[in-house]
């Protein structure tokens, strides 16, 4: 039994990794958050980088003013 990744998984981790990258650079940007930072971060793995920019970044979770 091979251990090697087969190019399909490989293409569908890189896409995913990608697309996450581009949308934190592209939300933190527009937030005037550190996006080069987030970009690069979303590179890294998935999903946590999303989850910790979503909760403790933009807040999602916060209490709305009323």
């Amino acid at each position: 039994m091979s251990n090697e990744l087969s190019p399909t998984v490989i293409i569908i981790v890189a896409t995913i990794l990608l697309l996450q990258s581009i949308y934190l650079f592209l939300d933190a940007r527009k937030r005037n958050h550190n996006y080069w930072l987030w970009g690069i971060v979303g590179l890294i793995q998935a999903p946590m980088p999303t989850l910790f920019y979503l909760v403790f970044i933009r807040k999602i979770f916060r209490k709305r003013a009323e």
